[in-house]
């Protein structure tokens, strides 16, 4: 039952948050509270290694373990969503007591989702993870197009939910099971199966290439809800599955290539995208495409364990850029990174800030450039050329989070150099919230301590061999030479455009048209069919069925008249016989019955009148009578013998 707990506390939370909805404090209070406690019980949860099951029926079981890296996960959820929940509950106003409810119950399913170890399990809470997704990006339902939006990301990230349910089907009908563990026992056309459902959910739900243009839709929601999904919950748990699974999958010997070219691909696109970006948040939101490709690509370079530590550290230095970028937009009125510029306005929200940028370029000793540094070298270990498009997407990852930097919390030049005047400075919550998750962010520079790889290890499998230090040299080189490109592009007056065509760059910033390619590809062809097929049932199919129904109304018309007239004919027929008979019968009546009855009734009367001239009242003809009458007795009973 052990397991239960770290799910039960933010769930109940979430109820007790709607149940004091009256009470605007005491909620804030009871939000944040609960996910504390759910810090708590995770942390000691993870020391015990609990297992839950529960017989749903004969067949199916419903299995919970903490354990491996969802030991590090039931922590890293509720950490990184306490100053998040904190931050909204003081600087969204509208709905604040669904938002946090929402915000519980999203945070209890990841949960739920990282301590599975059946795919049943799995897929309840992978469900539950998107349709509360849905609801958060739509969290703003007045504005039309949020809807809209949240419709658009979950129905991506859906289409992609069926490679699962491929996966937990397959895995049963080989095995008989539902569990985890039994994958290891399948053969290999169905292992393969399995291996390609999982990709494949795992792609879509990490915004993975060419899923990853729904990350844009999903920046419809309020800014934290941008910062919770793209830190340790909804996108992380593509990634986190391929860490769970990766290890009993490997033998399908076209997985991990696949996976890592998946990861390359997106890694070095959203890299692009992210560089190229005229939006804070979809700056931001390209880059976590990337950051979750360079996790792929670990995975795919047999080493999962790195994945896990940048899962860690992007969670963390995500979160904070997030939620900076909340206080830049409301501060500035807008999200264009072209009218912000707000590092004299804001400094220390600028520092925060300049916590997580850095981190994100990987540069040490934060712990985000240890865990990168991992990727790498796992790269370079399986070939030289995955270790150098992994250095290319790390140099973007550089340009681009100092690209972001410099345009949101820079220091504005020339007139108006103090920045836009009236700003409004967010409260000391909104300022804490980003100082708990930068110091997360500062603390993880222990992974650099010896010792620390030997932890990570022992939660979530084998590290990479270090490489030549020249790997790391050419690493850092990259990285200063992105902060000096980036420098150098601002001092031009460039760092916004790039030098780009205004259509270049918004072609660039959308996906490179991937979401104008797919329409072309996909959408339009997809409607267009669909029309056909619709003018198809109504001219052809529809026609057909009009026509024979017309046929058959014909048809039907002809029989029953033709019908009628000789059911009509055969009842007059009968009814003139019927009359006849009847005719007959009132004669046969008129002559025999009634004239015999009239005969009889006229014998009877003659012979009452007769036997009435007998009663003369005389004794003497009385006795005649009896005399002539016993006679004649006497004559029958002799004539009897």
């Amino acid at each position: 039952m052990n397991a239960l707990l770290p799910l039960v506390v933010p769930a109940l939370g979430a109820v007790l948050v709607v149940v004091l909805r009256a009470h605007a404090r005491a909620v804030a209070g009871v939000a944040v509270l609960a996910l504390v406690v759910t810090i708590g019980v995770g942390a000691w949860v993870a020391t015990t290694e609990p297992t839950f099951a529960w017989q749903w029926s004969r067949l199916i079981e419903l299995r919970l373990a903490v354990e491996g890296f969802g030991r590090v996960m039931i922590v890293l959820v509720p950490l990184v969503a306490t100053p998040i929940v904190a931050y909204a509950a003081v600087t969204e106003d509208e709905g604040r007591v669904r938002l946090l409810g929402l915000m519980l119950a999203f945070v209890a399913a990841m949960l739920l989702l990282v301590s599975a170890s059946d795919f049943v399990t799995l897929l309840v809470a992978w469900e539950l993870v998107g349709a509360l997704s849905w609801a958060l990006i739509g969290h703003g339902w007045r504005d039309p197009d949020n809807p809209r939006a949240a419709a658009a990301a979950f129905l991506t990230t859906r289409l992609g939910d069926l490679g699962l349910y491929l996966a937990a089907g397959t895995t049963f009908a080989a095995s008989g099971s539902f569990a985890f563990e039994a994958v290891g026992g399948t053969d290999g056309t169905a292992r393969g199966i399995i291996a390609a459902g999982v990709l494949l959910a795992a792609a879509a739900k990490s915004a993975q290439v060419p899923f990853s243009p729904w990350l844009f839709a999903a920046m419809a929601g309020p800014t934290p809800v941008s910062a919770l999904l793209h830190s340790a919950t909804l996108v992380a748990a593509g990634a986190f599955l391929l860490i769970r699974l990766s290890p009993v999958l490997e033998p399908v010997g076209w997985f991990l290539p696949a996976v890592a070219v998946v990861g390359l691909v997106t890694a070095l696109a959203g890299g692009i995208v992210a560089t190229v970006q005229t939006h804070a948040k979809r700056a931001l939101a390209a880059s976590t495409s990337a950051q979750y490709g360079l996790m792929f690509a670990a995975v795919g370079a047999g080493f999962p364990a790195a994945a896990a530590a940048q899962l860690v550290a992007h969670a963390a230095f995500k979160s904070l850029l997030f939620l900076g970028a909340g206080v830049a937009i409301h501060a500035g009125g807008t999200g264009r990174l072209g009218g912000l510029r707000l590092g004299r306005a804001l400094p220390r929200i600028a520092l925060l800030s300049w916590i997580g940028a850095l981190a994100l370029a990987a540069v040490p000793p934060l712990g985000a450039a240890w865990s990168k540094e991992q990727i790498l070298a796992g790269a370079a270990d399986a070939s030289a050329w995955f270790g150098a498009a992994v250095l290319a997407a790390g140099f973007l990852s550089a340009l681009y989070a100092a690209r972001y930097q410099l345009l949101a919390y820079g220091r504005a030049e020339g007139p108006g150099a103090d920045g836009p005047q009236g700003l409004h400075a967010p409260g000391r919550v909104a300022t804490g919230s980003m100082a708990v998750l930068a110091t997360v962010t500062v603390g993880l520079s222990l992974l650099w301590l010896p010792g620390a790889a030997a932890l990570v290890e022992e939660v979530a499998g084998p590290l990479p061999p270090a490489g030549p230090p020249g790997e790391t040299a050419a690493a850092l080189l990259l990285v200063a030479v992105a902060f000096w490109l980036a420098f150098l592009l601002r001092r031009r007056s460039h760092l916004l455009t790039l030098g780009l065509a205004p259509a270049a760059q918004d072609a660039a910033g959308d996906w490179l048209g991937l979401p104008a390619a797919t329409g072309a590809l996909v959408v339009r062809p997809s409607l267009r069919l669909s029309r056909l097929l619709r003018l198809l049932d109504e001219r052809v199919v529809d026609a057909g069925v009009r026509r024979t129904a017309a046929l058959g109304e014909t048809v039907s018309r002809l029989f029953s008249r033709r019908l009628e007239r000789m059911i009509d004919g055969a009842v007059g027929l009968v009814a003139r016989g019927w009359l006849s008979t009847a005719a007959a019968s009132r004669i046969a009546d008129d002559a025999g019955v009634d004239a015999t009855v009239e005969a009889i009734g006229q014998g009877v009367g003659l012979a009452g009148h007769q036997s009435r001239r007998l009663q003369t009242g005389l004794s003497h003809e009385y006795f005649v009578v009896m005399a002539v009458g016993l006679a004649a007795v006497v004559a029958i009973l002799a004539t009897a013998r």
